[in-house]
């Protein structure tokens, strides 16, 4: 999918230092150079940016994944939206491919902070007009805004992907939810390439700590692929991985929309029975291109594509139409 109109005068793209890679290969795809900015931190910690260009009346997106180290992201973001909000640029857009905090949507126990509504009244506070994001781990986060929120979706790709991977390899797939959050997003996956379902049943005793207690679904002699909305530190999708080997599952793929990839993530895949994980690059990682195993799609032309309906006004919800044919 490319991005086929191109922006008029009026449009300005700004990269923080979050996902770099990313802002340049959606600019190109735009047909335009990335703005210029400084953002970085003085000697005591405190970030710093400093607008290079003139923002008064122009129509400024700030991409800027909230990914690790997310709270030096997350403020630098907001110092950005404060300074085009103050040079009076037209209408500023936060492009945030990964929205740190997005698992703390709700009070899991008593005295608990909804930290990811915090984030929304922040970024509320410092200016933004209006979000593009993708994949939030709660729908529901949409909701903690007072501004427009366009949330994409990183689901298409990785059934573009995985139909023409069934194609190519032998033998009966299985879609596996890896866990019970993540059945109906699995649900829709294994849908939309035609293939059955199963779901792994855990218990995680504390956070980061998962254990697996049972599969539902036949996956013996099958190719299973699993799929989730993130992986952080890995736990959850190699245990999932081994209980499928142990199962009897003949080849195991598996797949997500953010690689946090933290702590000992890469260890525990390059371990595990996992032969291909797909990933997309809404953040920004190095340590995985050495690993034969990882393999990266690109969501710069959706992103692409809804920068330009957001900036001339166009319909977004179109976009989902046409990612889903």
């Amino acid at each position: 999918m490319t991005s086929t109109i191109k922006p008029v005068d009026g449009i300005k793209i700004f990269s923080c230092n979050s996902n770099k890679t990313l802002a340049k290969k959606i600019a190109q795809s735009l047909g335009c150079d990335l703005a210029d900015i400084q953002a970085g931190q003085f000697s005591d910690g405190e970030s710093y940016v400093r607008i290079g260009e003139l923002v008064r009346g122009h129509d400024c997106f700030v991409i800027q994944s909230t990914s690790n180290p997310v709270n030096d992201n997350l403020m630098e973001l907001l110092i950005t939206v404060d300074a085009l909000r103050r040079a009076s640029a037209g209408r500023i857009t936060a492009v945030i491919p990964y929205y740190g905090y997005a698992r703390q949507d709700r009070k899991a126990r008593a005295r608990d902070p909804i930290s990811a509504r915090l984030v929304a009244d922040l970024l509320n506070a410092a200016g933004v007009d209006r979000v593009l994001t993708m994949d939030l781990h709660s729908a529901q986060i949409q909701g903690f805004f007072s501004i427009p929120v366009d949330h994409m979706l990183g689901n298409p790709m990785l059934v573009d992907y995985y139909k023409k991977k069934i194609q190519e390899i032998d033998g009966e797939f299985v879609v596996v939810a890896p866990d019970i959050g993540s059945v109906k997003r699995s649900r829709t996956f294994s849908g939309q390439i035609d293939v059955p379902l199963a779901i792994i049943d855990k218990r995680r005793p504390e956070a980061n700590v998962s254990e697996v207690m049972s599969v539902i679904g036949d996956v013996e002699g099958k190719n299973v692929i699993m799929v989730d909305d993130m992986i952080d530190t890995a736990g959850t999708i190699c245990n999932a991985a081994n209980a499928m080997e142990e199962k009897g599952a003949k080849r195991i793929f598996a797949c997500c929309t953010h690689p946090v990839l933290s702590g000992p993530a890469i260890e525990r895949i390059e371990k595990s029975p996992i032969e291909e994980l797909v990933i997309l690059d809404t953040i920004e990682i190095d340590n995985y291109k050495n690993i034969d195993c990882i393999k990266q799609l690109s969501v710069c032309d959706i992103f692409a594509n809804a920068i330009t309906a957001i900036h001339f006004n166009q319909s977004v919800s179109k976009l989902f139409k046409e990612l889903q044919k």
